[in-house]
């Protein structure tokens, strides 16, 4: 095993002659942020375990304590935002192309698959942790959808499952970029199962005894059992979801977008998490915010393939306007936390602005024609 490798892969054996595939993502100093290095390793190496009997299921987990997943890697990224935005930009066909087909093909995985979601678990991370079978967080987990604060949109499948939380919690997140905990993860459909970190070992020496048949059904049965148990007696922090459902629904209650923006604009609180959550969205990237309630009306009754398809038009057209870059370069690059966002208000924003972003750019991504 490469341990200077960004992904590592290894097994757990188990009973019954099988074992469990296991890759951890292993940047800890970018607080593991997705590459596309990390990406190519990724996809063959599940596409092989789906496809070996001997394999009864798959654990993904990261190196170091603070972050399963902070997000995509967008610094390479940022050069060719740079460099080709009139033009056509390679670099970003296959950084979302090939993306998204690993969150779908982790979707759709045909055997057990366990995401370990613990500390940071931002953007990408969430793309990678909400589409397994098995998702775990713990009482350090840190959950977001934070694009708005980077001039994008909670992409990676996020329009799909936004928009499958309760109510209207997956649009008050994808607006505001609020942080949430284990429990609201749990709330909002993002995760299952909350066990203590330190059970980890505990859940890896009860996958290593089980007895695993390799039939997918009764394996996954199995898993769910054993996390179950793990997580018995652990203590859930409260959730802020839960707490402030009815206030969250009122406030993005109606079709029209700008009636939610005036009364996140002004809104009267003293729960500093609600107060932080309208402050995000007024200081977010106003095209980000019309792009995201422009995919939440389009999505409803649209399959995870044809969502994956449509993000990822939105993508591109991001990276062909101004405010992905500029987000960028105010988080990442020179960190100043002032972004100049173009348009500089919601009510600048026109239709035909929201149509370019969405509009095809040249041919769709090989990776995603095929998905269903």
């Amino acid at each position: 095993m490469n341990d200077s490798a960004v992904v590592l892969f290894d097994y757990l054996p188990a009973a019954n002659g099988k074992r469990f595939g296991v890759a951890t993502l292993n940047s800890p100093a970018s607080l593991n942020s997705l590459s596309v290095d990390m990406v190519r390793l990724l996809t063959p190496q599940l596409r092989d375990w789906a496809q070996d009997p001997s394999v009864a299921g798959v654990l993904l987990q990261a190196a170091g304590e603070k972050a399963f997943c902070a997000g995509g890697d967008l610094r390479q990224l940022y050069q060719t935002l740079l460099d080709r935005r009139d033009q056509r930009n390679e670099y970003a066909e296959r950084f979302f192309g090939e993306e998204y087909e690993l969150d779908d093909l982790i979707h759709n995985f045909p055997k057990p698959f366990l995401c370990w979601g613990h500390g940071i678990v931002m953007g990408g991370g969430v793309g990678l942790m909400v589409g397994a079978s098995h998702r775990v967080v713990t009482e350090g987990s840190r959950v977001a959808m934070p694009e708005i604060n980077i001039g994008l949109y909670p992409d990676v499948g996020g329009s799909w499952f936004v928009r499958r939380a309760p109510g209207r919690t997956g649009l008050f997140l994808a607006l505001t970029a609020a942080q949430v905990n284990g429990s609201d993860a749990i709330f909002a459909g993002w995760a299952d199962v909350l066990v203590p970190h330190a059970r980890k070992a505990q859940v890896l020496d009860a996958i290593a005894a089980h007895g695993w048949t390799g039939d997918a059904d009764a394996d996954r049965a199995a898993l769910s059992r054993i996390l179950a148990q793990a997580g018995e007696g652990a203590e859930r922090p409260a959730s802020k979801l839960r707490e402030h459902y009815d206030t969250i629904e009122a406030l993005m209650a109606g079709d029209d977008l700008l009636d939610i923006a005036q009364r996140l604009r002004t809104l009267k609180t003293e729960d500093a998490w609600l107060q932080g959550a309208a402050k995000a969205f007024n200081k977010g990237a106003p095209s980000s915010i019309a792009l995201t309630w422009a995919l939440w009306q389009r999505v409803p009754r649209m399959s995870l393939a044809e969502v994956f398809r449509l993000e990822y038009w939105a993508s591109l057209g991001f990276c062909a306007h101004h405010d992905f870059a500029e987000g960028i370069r105010a988080v990442l690059v020179d960190k100043d936390r002032n972004p100049q966002w173009q348009p500089a208000t919601l009510e600048d924003i026109t239709p035909a602005f929201v149509a370019d972003h969405l509009r095809p750019r040249g041919e769709m991504a090989p990776e995603l024609v095929p998905l269903r």
